[in-house]
């Protein structure tokens, strides 16, 4: 067990460049901006993802270190009614495009994740954000995948072991909601 927690972490620590570190950086950056100019931040993804994305949602609603007031992220896999209701009406790959429509504004942050870089509805919701002028967030495994090509700020990792990707995306988005956090609320000594 000891041997496969070390090897573990190695896998994780090498997966945080120099390039990804300065990804997440530029990632953090620009939700900052987001919500200094009083937009919002739309999440999606499957799955594990789509945990994620209401993870992510819910540390920047609530909070993450710092008692503070909350910020506008929405995760796009929360509301049951929508979900089905679309997807028994239409398709499941457009489930989250439609809410982008319905939701998003230019100004506003679209963070899609898939560990895969694959996923059909992620991949719909990020090419109707980029036509309405909504800036993208694009969080994977696989080197990008198929969202390499459409998203503003890549959050790509070479990995493919779907249960590391995830591993990472913890990290990741964890550094990204304490760096908001820490620029919007945290007071100068």
């Amino acid at each position: 067990m000891e041997t496969w927690v070390c090897d573990r972490i190695r896998l994780i620590e090498s997966a945080f460049t120099a390039n990804y570190c300065q990804s997440i950086s530029m990632a953090a950056d620009v939700i900052i901006k987001c919500f200094k100019s009083k937009n919002n931040l739309l999440i999606c993804g499957n799955g594990g993802s789509a945990s994620d994305a209401q993870h992510i949602a819910a540390e920047l609603v609530g909070r993450f270190n710092i008692n503070r007031s909350g910020l506008p992220a929405i995760a796009l896999s929360t509301n049951p009614a929508i979900l089905t209701a679309w997807t028994n009406d239409h398709e499941f790959e457009t489930v989250f495009s439609r809410q982008v429509e319905s939701l998003g504004k230019p100004g506003d942050i679209l963070w899609g994740i898939s560990t895969s870089g694959k996923s059909k509805n992620v991949i719909c919701a990020l090419e109707s954000a980029k036509k309405m002028g909504l800036t993208t967030i694009g969080m994977t495994g696989n080197n990008g995948g198929v969202i390499n090509d459409l998203v503003d700020y890549p959050l790509f990792v070479e990995e493919q072991h779907t249960p590391l990707v995830q591993e990472i995306h913890v990290i990741t988005y964890h550094r990204i909601c304490e760096q908001v956090e820490l620029q919007l609320f945290s007071k100068p000594d």
